[in-house]
């Protein structure tokens, strides 16, 4: 049963939504009146195109939690973070051939891979740019990060279809494209609130909360879930080897593995069942379950190291949240 106090909460988390959806439209509408308005024209509805936005709403809480008072600082942050996000995806949809981006066609597939290209770029200068204000420390580590999803891209596309890929290859993956990510956000909210002895705890939380993230998707991804915005079995059909794949592989023997490895090489929709009965069998799906439990609560465990606060508790329960949107 859901709690008055979990209620307010996510009240509360809507509205903190609302917020960065009106700080990023405030945001386009000023680059509308300069120079550079026909490609903010191009990428509009794509960096207004909804999403939980959980990653600006965590900079935002981080930072209050850690005792920071000014918004302004606050939100070039949060911004910051979602502009550098958002041109990411752009460019992984180019690299994935994806069709679709929460329920949208992609901007390649509506333009050219040309003007998504361009489009991924101009985002990641606006990111850059927005994040100039911060502390030189948070600037560096935002460079440092966009190296690392680079590279976790580049070994992500390494192990396509890579049956031997490890457990140990798929956290270096994650690790790069999207816990670092988030590790940083909160660590850089700490930073800029003045506050680097939680810089620590808030880094461990953000990256514990992310690896979490990516497993949830995983998870998503193969069951299909309509709020993903993409097809069940995506990865799936893209080669992908994500940690149930990975798992099964492991735990299979015999025939079953053997017929596992021949669905994966030469899967199609008309072999789904043959996937979904041979990963069931490996407890692989229970697994994942188990690893994404472990990771909220080392994240929440992190949390405790800050002081109590609202929008400490906000952190929480939205670290909860992220973890029901498993199947």
């Amino acid at each position: 049963m859901v709690s008055l106090n979990q209620i307010s909460a996510r009240a509360e988390l809507e509205r903190r939504r609302y917020q960065v959806e009106e700080a990023l439209e405030e945001f386009v509408q000023k680059r509308l009146s300069q120079p550079d308005a026909p490609v903010m024209r191009l990428v509009r509805d794509v960096l207004l195109g909804g999403g939980k936005r959980y990653r600006p709403i965590l900079a935002v809480l981080a930072y209050e939690a850690c005792g920071g008072e000014d918004r302004e600082k606050a939100f070039n942050l949060a911004l910051s973070g979602e502009l550098i996000h958002t041109a990411t995806l752009v460019h992984d949809d180019i690299n994935d051939q994806s069709k679709l981006r929460r329920g949208k066609p992609t901007l390649h597939t509506t333009m050219s891979q040309s003007h998504a290209i361009i489009a991924g770029d101009y985002l990641f200068a606006l990111g850059f740019g927005l994040g100039g204000h911060n502390d030189d420390r948070v600037v560096e580590r935002t460079a440092s990060i966009c190296g690392g999803i680079a590279s976790g891209e580049i070994l992500q596309m390494e192990h396509i279809g890579n049956l031997s890929t490890t457990p140990e290859d798929y956290y270096a993956i994650v690790d790069g494209k999207t816990a670092s990510p988030f590790a940083s956000a909160c660590w850089g909210a700490a930073i800029t609130a003045k506050a680097e002895q939680y810089a620590d705890s808030m880094e461990n939380f953000g990256m514990e909360l992310g690896r979490a993230f990516q497993l949830v998707d995983d998870l998503l991804d193969l069951t299909g879930d309509p709020m993903m915005g993409k097809p069940r079995g995506t990865d799936v059909h893209d080669g992908k080897m994500t940690l149930p794949i990975i798992h099964a592989l492991t735990m299979l023997h015999g025939s079953d593995y053997e017929h596992f490895t021949d669905v994966l090489t030469n899967f199609g929709d008309d072999r789904w069942g043959e996937f979904t009965e041979l990963i069931e069998k490996a407890g692989s799906l229970q697994y994942v379950r188990q690893l994404i439990e472990n990771h909220i609560e080392r994240a929440l465990n992190a949390l405790e190291n800050l002081p109590e606060s609202r929008a400490r508790t906000l952190m929480a329960e939205l670290t909860k949240m992220s973890e029901r949107r498993r199947a």
